[in-house]
């Protein structure tokens, strides 16, 4: 929505001083979405376009007025994602001095020429993985422009509890795990319907139940189904025991730039499934060797079943898992690579 729910202006937080600016207008989600569905569909010029990235927002005059004032106090600015208004509007302000994390996957906003004409403009573009700077460089054509792949820097978990966590929600035996917003723009309703099918015929076979955990929001009506347990937003503390209490982490979507649940599961040494039709998550899985992928419902089955049956593959999984996240999240490394852009800048 984009309501001003912080104050405006300076405060500091640990050590960091942040200003906060207003957004000019909150936006009604429901009728936008529906707005874009429309503009998604309907031809348009670069001027539509960038009305309707207006539109979308967030839309903040006082962070631009502040940008065109005090851009000389700033060494260099950095910009995540390339979707929303902020970035679209003040990055060419600054573009001399600017750094683009575009956060992008293969979505339909990508190829609008409103943002690949944007995507031509940084000094330098941080890229989250190897499939991303692949993606981004086809459809724009930008390859000339200086980049890094920089990912994120994970942090080892604190103390883990995953037996606590299977007795306070009920759990004693296998079950998936899914993590993330609970909607359609995450392929969940697939994933339901997978399991659904799945879980029916491993009752049958096993006499036994297999459980889906849903953590997070939904943003979408869930079926009253038994062997699906919503557990709604945890804090970060129970979200690693529940990680390192799943048997395995599934992943149904099939836009990801990077996804932090799939790499917190093998920072805890549990095996993934995920969907193979977004190339990030294949390319994880398989650079990885830390878990499997799908790209139909008889593979999801034929992948659970191996899984399920083979608790050391699923150890050395999630061993594979870890060395790879330990080797390339480490946040020292990150920051290294940032400091290196800002000194080349």
């Amino acid at each position: 929505t984009w309501n001003n729910d912080y104050p405006a202006g300076r405060s500091l937080l640990n050590g960091v001083h942040l200003y906060r600016f207003t957004v000019d207008a909150p936006r009604n989600w429901r009728r936008s979405q529906k707005e874009t569905g429309r503009f998604l569909l309907d031809s348009h010029s670069v001027q539509e376009e960038i009305a309707w990235i207006r539109r979308q927002g967030p839309f903040c005059s006082d962070l631009l007025r502040h940008v065109v004032t005090e851009a000389g106090a700033y060494d260099a600015f950095i910009f995540f994602t390339y979707l929303y208004a902020t970035t679209f509007f003040t990055l060419p302000l600054v573009a001399q001095k600017s750094i683009l994390a575009p956060a992008a996957h293969d979505e339909p906003f990508l190829y609008l020429d409103a943002y690949r004409a944007l995507l031509h403009l940084p000094r330098h573009i941080v890229f989250l993985t190897a499939a991303e700077k692949q993606l981004v460089q086809r459809v724009s054509g930008n390859a000339h422009i200086p980049s890094t792949v920089a990912p994120v820097g994970l942090e080892p978990p604190p103390q883990i509890d995953p037996t606590g966590f299977r007795a306070r929600h009920g759990l004693d035996g296998d079950f998936l795990l899914y993590g993330g917003r609970i909607g359609e723009a995450k392929n969940v309703p697939e994933l339901l319907d997978f399991f659904a099918r799945y879980s029916r015929d491993y009752r049958e076979r096993h006499e036994r139940p297999l459980k889906l955990v849903l953590m997070g929001r939904p943003h979408m009506p869930l079926p009253a189904h038994p062997d699906m347990l919503p557990i709604g937003f945890i804090s970060d503390a129970e979200k690693f025991d529940a990680l390192k209490a799943a048997t395995v982490v599934v992943l149904p979507s099939y836009f990801e730039s990077l996804s932090i649940m799939v790499l917190e599961s093998w920072l805890v040494g549990t095996p993934v499934l995920v969907n193979g039709r977004s190339a990030v998550l294949k390319q994880q899985a398989r650079q990885s060797n830390g878990g499997l992928y799908y790209t139909s419902y008889e593979e999801f089955a034929a992948a659970l079943d191996l899984l399920l049956a083979r608790p050391d593959l699923r150890r050395a999984l999630g061993r594979q898992g870890h060395r790879f996240v330990t080797m390339r999240y480490d946040s020292a490394q990150i920051i290294g690579q940032y400091r290196s852009i800002l000194e080349a800048l």
